[in-house]
């Protein structure tokens, strides 16, 4: 199986500062060294890491139309099983945990932003199912910004499961609903919280309704129904910090 990769001076760089024992190569676009290409060459050879020239066609083929700015990076993937892996995340979070669950989202640039908000918010991880999702993908980590190699995407097999799982370790669920008729701002986000988003369209699966503790909807002031998941998930995340830093 080829190895997943992460494309573009940004996310190379932060993958290279934070993590780089999980950088296997890095190819970087002959003879351009200059600038941050040149800090990406100096970044990898200080953490031990390979670099590769390689020409733009090289480069443009392993990117898959992800605009990769003369760098992509072959990434080690993270060890371990969903369930390990989600098992970690609980246990390094600072205080109570906050995870962000998304329930089906499929386009990539909603994902990638989507792992941007949780890194900016503190999340511990964010929950995705296997199937029927989007995964981490060039465009994803692109779009996340470096966010993708410091935030667990833990892609697990039954969702309704490890839901269930989450409220047995104490962890309350609060989904997100256009219809409901708690407003999310009523909402304890304060305590150990996972916020379960639902796919672009569709909302929740009913599996996933039925787990949630409770269900609470973004109050809208405009003519629009709802907002973007990506947005969506911004706004519930940032009221969790809201929250919790006023507690504090």
């Amino acid at each position: 199986m080829a190895a997943p990769l992460a494309c573009g001076i940004h996310a190379v760089r932060v993958l290279l500062l934070r993590s780089p024992v999980r950088v296997r190569r890095v190819l970087l676009a002959a003879g351009r060294d200059a600038g941050r290409l040149g800090e990406i060459r100096e970044l990898a050879q200080r953490a031990g890491v390979q670099v590769s020239a390689a020409d733009d066609a090289l480069l443009d083929k392993l990117a898959e139309g992800v605009r990769h700015q003369g760098v992509v990076a072959e990434v080690v993937p993270r060890a371990g099983d969903p369930e390990t892996q989600l098992e970690e995340a609980l246990e390094a979070a600072v205080g109570p945990p906050l995870l962000l669950v998304l329930d089906g989202v499929q386009d990539p640039h909603n994902l990638g932003a989507c792992l941007r908000s949780a890194d900016a918010a503190g999340a511990a991880a964010v929950i995705v199912p296997r199937d029927r999702a989007a995964g981490l993908t060039p465009v994803v980590r692109k779009v996340a910004a470096g966010a993708a190699e410091t935030v667990p995407l833990v892609a697990v097999v039954n969702l309704a499961r490890t839901l269930r799982g989450l409220k047995e370790r104490g962890v309350w669920l609060v989904g997100t609903d256009d219809a409901a008729d708690r407003a999310l701002y009523e909402a304890d986000l304060a305590g150990p919280v996972a916020l379960v988003m639902g796919s672009e369209g569709e909302g929740l699966r009913r599996l996933t309704r039925e787990c949630c503790d409770e269900l609470v909807s973004i109050p809208m002031a405009g003519a629009v129904e709802s907002l973007n998941v990506s947005v969506a998930a911004g706004v519930v995340l940032f009221e969790a910090v809201r929250q919790r830093s006023t507690r504090k």
